[in-house]
């Protein structure tokens, strides 16, 4: 069978697994739900991977069966996450001119504001100020200036996903990699059910830190990268980890418009003083176990072996902010490096602080996906993939206890980094060429030819 008719029944058997994945949750459960997405992360993996003779009609074909994906899950009930609410909820706020950070929901200063369709589905209504930061806050505004429900947020986030498929397109190009790698993204099953189902506002962050980061490696415009990468950050911080691999030792420019950007960015809600952090400042650490200690897995793990030592948890982030601050450094002072090695340092560093912090919301481990397409990991699909088994929407389904279920996630992250560490030492570290390697020439990687037809060999 030609290459492009594999590509058209994958894209056909990946929109079908998408359109029984709601039915599916709603009639049989968390377990059905996932299986179908681990059958779509397959699906997306090998048309990754197919050798294209014809690039052009294998792109329309991957981009039209994504979009139509997409379009598939946009009604989606938003019964995975009830995040949304609050999106329309703080556009609406800014709109009346109010400070977003200023209030909680329920404050009977925003009374005149409440309706049937939004405001009861609020969640942390009562006690949490807004945790969004400003770039989030005015994509909000801006999209609720159209329409203030939940389809419009999510459309608006749809089309934040164009910006990120338009930068990979480049980065593959930049790489002499071919297009059709691109579906590693437009067909993942995250994004499809987490931005375009749920309407989470990390696909404007993706869509801007991926902007950012092609700006920096294939325009060689480190600084407005850096800046685009920062405004990622200022609509969640995730994306701030790209920075280190994208600084040139030395330039402190980058480092002055990155801050200046979060200065200006946060400048027009100055009014609200400390409140500026929102609920990040007042109740999240201790709400999701960041103080405690019981948020992290690993944490989890070895008290199950020990029990709880004094002062365990500050010692564990302690511990884990070190190694990534020392990731960081490694990373931003190497003496030369490649857009490739730049792209797995960004990848690797957003995989361990994933497992290391362990955040337990699927659509966390978004900011892992688009680097599926230009330097894929088996422990990046695991992650993006598994996440998804971490849901429990339906009680009544049989299913193994969320410690069960988290403990055999990161088991499986952590030897499918060990498999991607054993194949690339065996492989020499595959394509990338060695940093003594660049040391001892000009300080670049050797050219690479534009490749036509897929990657043979290359796990996904």
């Amino acid at each position: 069978m030609p290459a492009t008719l594999r590509l058209a029944a994958l894209g056909l058997a990946a929109l079908a697994l998408v359109a029984a994945g709601m039915p599916a949750l709603l009639r049989f459960g968390d377990d059905a739900f996932l299986a179908l997405a681990l059958a779509g992360a397959v699906a997306a993996a090998l048309a990754a991977r197919l050798p294209i003779a014809d690039a052009r009609p294998a792109l329309i074909l991957i981009l039209g069966f994504g979009l139509a994906m997409r379009l598939v899950a946009l009604p989606s009930p938003p019964i995975l996450s009830t995040d949304i609410f609050r999106y329309v909820w703080d556009g609406r706020v800014q709109a009346a001119g109010i400070n977003p950070y200023r209030y909680v929901p329920a404050d009977p200063a925003l009374a005149p504001l409440r309706d049937a369709l939004i405001f009861p589905f609020i969640n942390r209504a009562d006690y949490a100020h807004t945790i969004y930061p400003p770039v989030a806050q005015l994509f909000f505004l801006l999209v609720t200036r159209v329409s203030e429900s939940p389809l419009a947020i999510k459309l608006g986030l749809v089309l934040c996903e164009g910006g990120t498929v338009l930068a990979l397109l480049g980065l593959l190009r930049r790489l002499g990699l071919p297009a059709s790698r691109v579906a590693a993204y437009a067909w993942h099953p995250l994004p499809v059910w987490e931005i375009a189902g749920q309407g989470h506002v990390d696909g404007l962050m993706v869509a801007l830190m991926m902007i950012g980061i092609w700006l920096a490696l294939a325009r060689d415009k480190p600084a407005a990268g850096a800046v685009l990468v920062a405004l990622g950050g200022l609509a969640k911080p995730f994306a701030l980890l790209a920075l280190p691999p994208l600084w040139r030792p030395w330039r402190w420019g980058m480092v002055a418009a990155v801050i200046a950007t979060i200065l200006l960015a946060y400048l027009p809600y100055l009014s609200v003083g400390a409140g500026l952090l929102g609920f990040l400042g007042g109740g999240y650490a201790e709400e999701q176990g960041i103080s405690g200690g019981w948020g992290f897995t690993l944490l989890r793990l070895w008290r199950q072996g020990t029990g709880p030592l004094p002062h365990d948890a500050a010692l564990y982030i302690a511990l884990s902010l070190a190694v990534l601050i020392g990731m960081s450094l490694r990373f931003g002072f190497r003496r030369a490096g490649s857009p490739e090695r730049s792209l797995r340092d960004i990848a690797l560093l957003s995989l361990a602080f994933l497992v290391l912090f362990s955040p337990e919301y699927p659509w966390y481990a978004l900011i892992a996906v688009p680097f599926l397409a230009p330097v894929p990991t088996m422990a990046g699909w695991v992650l993006t993939v598994g996440s998804l088994g971490l849901y429990d929407i339906v009680p009544s389904d049989p299913q193994f206890s969320f410690e069960t279920r988290a403990t055999l996630l990161i088991s499986a992250i952590l030897i499918a980094a060990l498999h991607d560490a054993a194949r690339m030492r065996a492989a020499g570290a595959g394509p990338v060429p060695s940093d003594a390697a660049l040391d001892r020439g000009t300080g670049a990687a050797p050219h690479r030819p534009a490749i036509v037809g897929g990657a043979p060999g290359r796990t996904p």
